[in-house]
């Protein structure tokens, strides 16, 4: 049995609608080694600071010709590999305003204004402690959340917290690290040369060029991003800003249905021929169904928090402590700037802000979260690291910049200490009141176009369910199959009920569309249910004489039933359900959507029962108006079309499912009827 059938997670499992699911789980088991690193390096520091800073003092050079460019290691590391450090965050970004619940531009204005006043309160009490001091023009550093250490701790912290906090605690904070980059630009980049920027600018510009000519290969871009890098090195701006250019610009869209059929027609025709120009069109063709956005998470965000997050840690973060230091550090109005501006100003900010907003509002801007996601983000704000100590490197050096990396190592501390008390007070309430103070009451984003229908769609269970579990499926999909025995065990829940939506994937499954329609025509005669788990029960026997013989082992009449599949009387009941597939971003089976909203990742009986107690958790809430529903409907499938054209879909202009699709679509069909 293969891994994937082990972990009961479908092929298609990593679709880009979920953005933030394999980033928080990078994240969460980086933070680890970024504590350690960050350990390590004051163990180094305090056995023996001189080889410690005689490491990153070591001059590291690259020649070519007559062109040489000469930095420490220490700058390497800052100013080079951090540009890809910054190129993640960039692509995060792009990636939740395409496919996150930014996607709702209306849901960006509380997180951005929280963003910009949780810079601003910390930057003010960094000036006011230190105003008219030496340290005063360091106040950058008192500004920027660490959003990957914070997620990471976050995790570690509060094991139970739900994902909705963390993407709250990643919204409110993309701002955060986009304003540090124009700071840095701007106030800490010495001796701005004009040329070199011109070119830097000149290079970005052939990049969108690329991009908007669709060149799909990295090696074409590679020679392009590092002339940006280098201009903007000579120009005295930190080049981290090129990867943050550069993520900004990726963009990210899910794999479309019609995209992969025609890649598994390309794995076909090398199945028959198995050739290396064959074998290299099939590969080139797969990869180019996924966005340039999610090709570059892969590749970079595994290297980014695992290697140079750490390194950078493990860089910076060496300080020599001891008695008298520590007592000079606790005295310095630096070190209470950097503390006071993360421990006091974060949550100060964020929770001031959500509260005044939503007040400020109406409740029509308020939080994604409760009052404890929301007080939960604000402490761990405070946990600042990579930029923090970027800043510092630039704005201090001697014991300033030792004492301002005492502040951001201790406001970690404090604030990782506070947001656990949350918790813990959190997670001692009732279930009901633990519900609501971690999720609120903000309406979702609705995934499942169109909702479910009692007259139209095939459903199992009570209709006053709280919970809705829909399925797309094909009844040839061996994973769906393998979902089966969980969903009869969850059907035995009294508060559940089943949808079936057809999704046959006919490029991979001959027999998926046949034995969809022998469905659709045992459910005109009232037997669906019995014929779905028929069908689901003998996957390796889907022909029509098969088909025939299922119909009259369920008292069918047979006669009929042929007629049925012949005529094709059920194709458009089928093709409906294709429709509704396409617009809700669905390209794969089995995938899952519970109280309309997209389930992602393992569907055995622990996650499923996991994620349907907690949808039932917050219909127990009841928060949500019909009006306000249609609404976020209608935003989520207009951004979903958008993103979907944006990918050069060949669907683009026609309704999906139809059109062209159709002769390939019913083709084996017809084969099959006559055999």
């Amino acid at each position: 049995m293969t891994e994937t059938k082990m972990s009961g997670r479908t092929i298609w499992k990593r679709n880009l609608a979920a953005p933030l699911r394999a980033f928080l789980r990078t994240e969460s088991g980086s933070a680890g080694v970024l504590v350690a690193a960050i350990v390590a390096a004051l163990l180094w520091a305090n056995i023996d600071l001189g080889s410690y800073e005689a490491v990153w003092r070591t001059q590291l050079s690259l020649r070519l010709g007559h062109l040489e460019l000469s930095r420490d290691l220490h700058t390497w590391i800052n100013s080079g590999l951090m540009t890809l450090f910054f190129l993640v965050v960039g692509l995060e970004t792009r990636r939740e305003f395409d496919l996150g619940d930014l996607r709702d531009r209306r849901r960006f204005v509380l997180p951005s204004v929280a963003g910009v006043i949780g810079m601003l309160i910390p930057v003010l009490i960094f000036l006011a402690i230190n105003h008219g001091g030496p340290g005063a023009h360091g106040w950058g550093v008192a500004m920027s959340t660490d959003t990957a250490l914070a997620l990471g701790l976050l995790a570690l912290l509060g094991r139970d917290v739900p994902d909705r906090v963390r993407i709250f605690l990643l919204t409110v904070f993309v701002v955060d690290d986009l304003i540090a980059l124009i700071v840095i630009a701007l106030v800490y980049s010495d001796d701005i040369k004009m040329m070199p920027i011109v070119v830097a600018v000149a290079a970005f510009a052939v990049m969108l060029a690329l991009r908007a000519a669709s060149v799909r290969r990295g090696s074409a871009y590679v020679p392009v991003a590092i002339v940006m890098w280098g201009a903007l090195l000579v120009s005295g701006v930190d080049p981290v800003v090129a990867g943050l250019a550069i993520g900004l610009t990726a963009f990210a869209y899910s794999p479309g249905r019609a995209e992969l059929e025609q890649v598994s027609g390309l794995f076909r025709s090398f199945r028959e021929q198995p050739t290396p120009k064959l074998a290299r069109t099939a590969a080139i063709g797969l990869a180019n169904t996924l966005s340039p956005n999610d090709r570059l998470q892969r590749i970079y965000h595994p290297w980014s928090a695992y290697v140079i997050v750490p390194l950078f840690g493990l860089a910076n973060a060496g300080i020599s402590i001891d008695g008298p230091f520590l007592a000079q550090a606790f005295a310095s109005p630096v070190t209470w700037g950097v503390l006071l501006g993360y421990v006091v100003g974060k949550p100060l900010a964020v929770i001031g802000t959500s509260a005044g907003l939503t007040w400020i509002s109406h409740g029509r801007i308020r939080p994604a979260v409760g009052w404890a996601g929301v007080l939960g983000s604000g402490t761990i704000a405070g946990v600042s690291f990579t930029v923090s100590l970027l800043i510092a490197s630039l704005a201090f050096t001697g014991d300033q910049l030792a004492e301002a990396k005492v502040g951001v190592l201790s406001a970690a501390i404090v604030s990782s200490a506070l947001t656990w008390s949350a918790f813990r007070v959190t997670n001692m309430l009732p279930k009901d009141k633990r519900t609501r103070a971690l999720f609120g009451d903000m309406t979702e984003l609705i995934d499942l176009i169109p909702e479910v229908d009692e007259k139209q769609d095939h459903v199992r269970g009570p209709a006053g369910a709280s919970v809705t579990l829909v399925q797309y499926g094909d009844f040839q999909c061996a994973y769906c199959g393998k979902a089966e025995p969980v969903l009869r065990q969850l059907l035995g829940h009294a508060d559940l009920r089943f949808v079936w939506r057809h999704l046959p994937l006919s490029d991979v499954h001959p027999q998926a569309l046949l034995a969809a329609e022998a469905a659709e025509a045992a459910a005109a005669q009232g037997k669906f249910w019995q014929m779905h788990d028929l069908l689901l029960e003998h996957q390796d026997k889907l022909n029509i004489n098969d088909l025939v013989k299922y119909a009259g082992d369920l008292g069918l009449d047979q006669k009929r039933f042929h007629d049925d599949l012949i005529s094709q009387a059920h194709v458009g009941r089928i093709e409906s359900d294709i429709d509704s597939a396409d617009n809700s971003g669905v390209s794969g089976t089995p995938t899952f959507f519970i109280n309309g909203r997209r389930h992602y990742g393992a569907y055995d009986i622990k996650s499923l029962t996991a994620a349907i107690r907690m949808a039932r958790a917050r219909a127990r809430l009841g928060r949500e108006a019909p009006a306000t529903r249609k609404k976020v409907r209608s935003v989520d499938s207009t951004a979903r079309r958008s993103a979907i054209t944006s990918s050069g879909s060949s669907r683009a202009g026609k309704p999906p499912g139809g059109g062209d699709d159709e002769p390939v679509r019913f083709g084996q069909i017809r084969a099959d009827l006559h055999r």
